[in-house]
């Protein structure tokens, strides 16, 4: 049949980073958003606002992406 010494995938692990990967995709279309709306006002004070808002949006979505897949690969593997 199998090996008896193989791992098993681990699906508490998987299902939390299942849950950080739908954590960051509606981050990832937010943060988009941000950039595009902070350069389209470039004229009015809420580009001060949101460009730092956004760019600190984007670093918390990609280390949600990276640290989704990271955690789901050691689920599988």
């Amino acid at each position: 049949m199998g090996n008896p010494k193989q791992k098993h995938t681990d699906k508490q692990l998987l299902l939390k980073g299942i849950k950080r990967l739908a954590l960051a995709l509606p981050l990832l279309v937010l943060t988009t958003y941000l950039f595009t709306f902070s350069f389209l006002n470039k004229e009015v004070i809420p580009l001060y606002f949101l460009l730092p808002l956004a760019i600190l949006a984007m670093a918390t979505t990609i280390y949600l992406l990276f640290n989704g897949f990271k955690i789901i690969l050691k689920a599988i593997f």
